[in-house]
């Protein structure tokens, strides 16, 4: 006679049914998975539908339509391939009267150690230059005025100014490339829209790239903290000297 307290041979028992319908459901949902599906508390969801959260609140933060949004472009901005000069003179309709670089400079002799306009008698007088150690013939070529001049001699387009300018300038370089330096406009969110970024002659002089440095002077409080009208946020500045 069988012992009541064992289960019968091929008889399943609570435990085993239950063992059997974890496997179940687990297996079930592999295979849901691998078809894209998601489950969730025992309901399927299509990619792109949204996901309920444990309320059972759609949370458009984890919805998403499966659709590849449009990223815009970044664009530099770009200078003109060939830089000229207003002469001073004017065209019939108005119009300034500019000549390239080499129209003049084909005819001289280049002076390689010229390092400032004080050193010029024909051309450029009044030209601010404070760029280290660096003379004229150091960016620009005196083979071809009419372009630039790279650190191996080769010579390079006004339009690839940023190129010659990361030569030397690195971690300004390297900082603009992740996106820590330099001035832009635009989206953040390139989904949004797109970027357009400064290129490093929009905001420094390329003979004297370097800003004037500034001490910060705060006025004293007054009238429960606010400054008067009549102070602006340049009142309170004050050129550092070099020297």
């Amino acid at each position: 006679m069988p012992n009541p307290a064992q289960p019968t041979p091929g008889a399943s028992t609570p435990r085993s049914t239950a063992s059997l319908g974890r496997k179940a459901r687990v297996v079930a949902s592999f295979v849901l998975g691998s078809l894209g599906l998601l489950t969730i508390a025992g309901q399927v969801f299509l990619p792109g539908r949204s996901v309920p959260d444990k309320e059972g609140v759609v949370d458009p933060a984890l919805a998403s339509d499966n659709e590849p949004k449009k990223v815009h472009e970044i664009r530099i901005r770009k200078r003109v391939a060939v830089l000229s000069v207003d002469t001073g003179a004017r065209h019939a309709n108005g119009d300034p009267i500019r000549i390239l670089c080499s129209s003049c400079h084909a005819t001289t002799r280049p002076r390689i150690e010229t390092r400032g306009a004080a050193e010029l008698d024909e051309f450029h007088q009044g030209l601010t230059y404070r760029h280290g150690d660096l003379t004229c013939l150091s960016c620009h070529d005196a083979t071809n005025y009419d372009r630039l001049r790279r650190a191996d001699g080769g010579g390079i387009s006004f339009a690839d100014v940023m190129e010659l300018c990361g030569q030397c300038h690195g971690p300004q370089s390297r900082d603009y490339r992740n996106g820590s330096h330099g001035g832009m406009t635009g989206h953040w969110d390139l989904t949004r829209g797109p970027r357009e970024r400064n290129n490093c002659v929009d905001c420094h002089d390329p003979h004297a790239p370097q800003y004037p440095l500034v001490m910060p002077v705060f006025a004293p409080r007054h009238d429960r903290g606010r400054h008067p009208a009549s102070t602006t946020a340049t009142d309170n500045l004050r050129p550092v000297s070099h020297e």
